[in-house]
């Protein structure tokens, strides 16, 4: 904590920070990319078990980051910590952060927690929500729509995976569309299933195949419609189809609507997104390669007379959840959005 750090000719002091949930893919990809920040310092990592060294959890980290995996404690992370990002399934994220919010300390939150307004997120998870007080003021945590909010937040409730991609390509046409539904296609690598194998996860049923999981009734359909609403001013049916493919990482999402009038599709994007330094408009349909390992979204699309294609790609681990938990830290913070935020392919 009283280690100082070269930021923009001027020093600023380390930031330390937290993550429970360490075990599995988000928390994986959050320690990479929190390894190499010039600010942040992680100082506490737990998961629901404890008592190992993260290289036996992560064999990637031995000689790396020898650090303790402890069994995660709330307040005992809050003592250590500025900002704790919780990287656990939804029903025990909520738990967590009401403590370290009781403690003073902020919060970035992984899971679908604090995504939902209380209503649909009970009918959607099937379970109560034992922090409305918290709920009330949480920022869904999409920069490029609530960056002003995210400043002044103390828990930002980071976007799923599919929504991200959705959105940030759906959002600019709204105020043009019809009032009608419009249909998401969206393929995921098998890595936004989470690390524990299933029955649809299992390599031989997996690989060379390709198929749609819960159409028109997937968790994530209620969000994006929700955020259409709030982040976008206007209510609007999605019907969603997620499909899982035989990658390890990548999404890809195809959105398709009906227009009011023809536009230029290509113009709105340029229009909305062009300072916005993790949005890439691309002259064609997009790919999950380009994207790989990076926090940004590729854009692309097209118009034929009054019906909209919109062609979104991710990455799923990176920008659809850990990548983008370090933006939304980064700006809660006040460092630099972009800040050690990882810009290449791999």
């Amino acid at each position: 904590m009283g280690h100082r750090s070269e930021l923009m000719g001027e020093k600023i002091r380390k930031i330390p920070v937290g993550i429970i949930g360490v075990s599995g893919y988000t928390g994986l990809e959050l320690i990479k990319i929190l390894c190499d920040h010039r600010v942040f310092e992680i100082v506490y990592m737990g998961n629901s078990e404890g008592g190992k060294e993260l290289s036996a959890i992560h064999p990637c980290f031995k000689n790396v980051l020898e650090m303790p995996v402890v069994k995660a404690d709330a307040k005992e992370a809050a003592k250590h910590c500025e900002l704790v990002f919780l990287a656990l399934p939804h029903k025990h994220a909520m738990a967590f952060a009401k403590e370290i919010l009781e403690c003073g300390k902020k919060v970035v939150d992984l899971s679908a927690d604090y995504r939902l307004n209380a209503q649909n997120y009970e009918q959607n998870y099937q379970t109560p929500h034992t922090d409305t007080h918290n709920l009330t003021h949480a920022v869904y945590g999409l920069p490029e729509y609530a960056r002003e909010a995210i400043k002044n937040a103390s828990l930002v409730a980071n976007p799923g995976c599919y929504p991200t991609a959705t959105l940030l390509a759906l959002l600019p046409f709204l105020e043009f569309l019809e009032d009608s539904s419009v249909f998401v296609d969206a393929k995921s690598g098998v890595s936004g299933a989470g690390k524990t194998p299933t029955d649809n996860t299992h390599y031989p049923h997996i690989n060379e195949n390709i198929f749609s999981y819960a159409p028109l009734s997937h968790r994530h359909q209620i969000e994006i419609e929700e955020k259409c609403e709030i982040l976008g001013g206007k209510g609007v049916q999605v019907n969603f189809i997620p499909h899982l493919t035989p990658l390890s990482q990548g999404m890809l999402v195809s959105v398709f609507g009906r227009l009011k009038a023809p536009i230029d599709p290509m113009e709105v994007l340029h229009n909305r997104y062009e300072k916005e330094k993790f949005i890439r408009i691309r002259n064609q349909s997009v790919d999950v390669k380009n994207v790989r390992g990076t926090n940004f979204c590729d854009l692309f699309a097209l118009r034929r007379n009054k019906d909209i294609y919109i062609n979104a790609s991710i990455d799923n681990l990176l920008r659809g959840a850990s990548s983008q938990a370090v933006v939304n830290a980064n700006v809660m913070c006040g460092l630099p959005e972009d800040l050690c935020i990882p810009k290449i392919a791999r």
